[in-house]
């Protein structure tokens, strides 16, 4: 009658391993003549749903909020994303957790493939996404501006709004379609204003002047910066191709 018990504490023990639990885990992809290390952090917020961030060096990604988390026992697949150079860059990570409590698999970059294996190493340490700050009250509002890509003309509306957790913004690109862009981090220091996207990989960077009442800067998605100048008034006529 012994061996019913412990039979049963064993493949307890065999489930558990193989169960994603929070926790920070750490480890390396494995890229050809190169291995980036990786720290990943996975908890559960409000309501049990996976929450996480995630930090590749030698990608600039440090900290970058997952997405797109799917745990199904052992399996996992989670993504990240970054604004921040190089400029819209994803990573995606589909893995296994074996008997051993390794979590291995492969990772995916710009459609190139690398096995990855990751180690448990302790506690779940999310950084939660930077908190949007307010803009000046000059700042509110409705901007336009234009920019030019494969030669044509994009007009693009820039409304941002103070709310009581912080600035909002969306921009509004009208060119071949109409496209509305959610600004999911607002930033303002000084005359300096950062505008990010992260579900869609665009972001902005410029200054506001006073004397000239406009804000200039530069627009990136990928590898593409443009120069985008943002000014009061009526929006600028796009002919459509």
């Amino acid at each position: 009658m012994r061996v019913l018990p412990a039979f049963l504490i064993f493949s307890a023990a065999i489930c558990n391993a193989t169960e994603l639990t929070p926790g920070r885990w750490e480890g390396v992809v494995h890229i050809p003549e190169r291995e980036l290390t990786v720290v990943v952090d996975l908890d559960r917020g409000t309501g049990g749903a996976w929450m996480g961030s995630i930090t590749v060096v030698g990608l600039d990604i440090k900290g970058a909020p997952l997405s797109d988390i799917v745990v199904k026992a052992p399996e996992i697949v989670f993504a990240a994303q970054t604004a921040l150079p190089p400029r819209g860059l994803q990573v995606t990570f589909k893995g296994k957790i074996d008997s051993s409590g390794m979590l291995s698999g492969y990772f995916n970059q710009g459609g190139n493939t690398a096995p990855f294996s990751l180690k448990k190493i302790g506690l779940p340490d999310v950084e939660a996404p930077p908190r949007n700050t307010p803009v000046a009250k000059e700042l509110e509002g409705e901007w336009k501006g234009e920019y030019e890509l494969n030669g044509y003309k994009r007009g693009v509306t820039l409304r941002l709004a103070n709310q009581p957790e912080g600035a909002t913004a969306e921009m509004v690109v009208v060119g071949k379609r109409t496209t509305k862009i959610p600004m999911d981090s607002v930033t303002q220091e000084g005359d300096f204003l950062t505008l990010q996207s992260h579900g869609m990989g665009m972001n902005y960077e410029g200054r506001f002047g006073k004397e000239s009442q406009e804000i200039k800067g530069i627009f990136g998605q990928g590898p593409i910066e443009i120069p985008l100048v943002f000014h009061r008034g009526a929006a600028p006529k796009i002919q459509t191709p």
